[in-house]
């Protein structure tokens, strides 16, 4: 399964790439990072449904990630990533908006990287992960 975490904050790299380093090296996940909204289209545009999950922040300086799932669901229909965002602010309207916009399921900071897992391994067996 491909992921693409959209963060403006570098260091989430790292936390992924040691969280995750076992689904890493077995194969099982590969991870694409990107630290902007318009960096993250840029890459969704050169590597069209190579993303199966767009984990995206929310606050980001320039596009923020609620911009960015708009795009997303706007133009890339067939199918359609599954997103889920990420936010320090698990306030109930950025929750409403996320989820209005498409949202697949939404994630507080700082991540619990179990539930996450458990989330992933719904996705990858092709069933809604939905948190409503």
């Amino acid at each position: 399964m491909k992921i693409l975490v959209v963060d403006d904050e570098t260091d989430v790299r790292s936390l992924f790439e040691q969280r995750f380093r076992k689904e890493i090296r077995s194969g099982e996940t590969e991870f694409a990072f990107a630290y902007s909204g318009e960096e993250a289209l840029n890459y969704l545009n050169h590597h069209v449904h190579e993303a199966v999950l767009i984990l995206s922040d929310i606050n980001m300086p320039g596009m923020s990630g609620l911009e960015l799932l708009r795009h997303i669901k706007t133009r890339f229909e067939q199918p359609p990533p599954v997103v889920m965002m990420i936010t320090a602010y698990g306030d109930p309207e950025n929750h409403n908006q996320a989820m209005k916009l498409g949202a697949d399921d939404f994630l507080t900071k700082p991540i619990d990287f179990t539930l996450l897992k458990e989330k992933l391994k719904i996705v990858a067996h092709g069933k809604n992960i939905g948190s409503r």
